[in-house]
């Protein structure tokens, strides 16, 4: 399998199940790979034979900064779904970090993975 990777999307949006992070957008870092078959694009050269990432990372930051998800868990599952069913994609891996979300720790992140049937 064959990917493309979009590392480190920064979105601002609201996310999580305290009140005080409902109340105030906050940002989060995404990574996506993106799993596809890429070897007719890197023979033609042409974005016709591959999916637009930049177009992808446009749907993403629109969903996301839209978003109201209590859960990382539930935006990385929109996200992938998303991706998901952009053209040729075939498996797609959305990582989310969430930047002070636990007391101690810098960051807490989760990442999911998704298929085509």
């Amino acid at each position: 399998m064959d990917f493309i990777h979009i590392n480190a999307l920064k979105v601002n949006t609201t996310i999580g199940c305290m009140p005080a992070e409902r109340e105030r957008r906050q940002g989060v870092t995404l990574d996506v790979s993106i799993g596809l078959d890429l070897a007719e694009a890197a023979k033609s050269d042409s974005l016709a034979d591959t999916v637009d990432y930049a177009e992808i990372e446009e749907k993403i930051q629109v969903l996301v900064s839209g978003s109201e998800f209590r859960l990382i868990e539930g935006l990385a599952g929109a996200v992938g779904r998303l991706v998901l069913a952009c053209g040729p994609v075939q498996l797609v891996k959305v990582r989310v970090e969430k930047p002070g979300g636990a007391r101690y720790a810098r960051s807490v992140t989760a990442e999911l993975e998704f298929r085509k049937n």
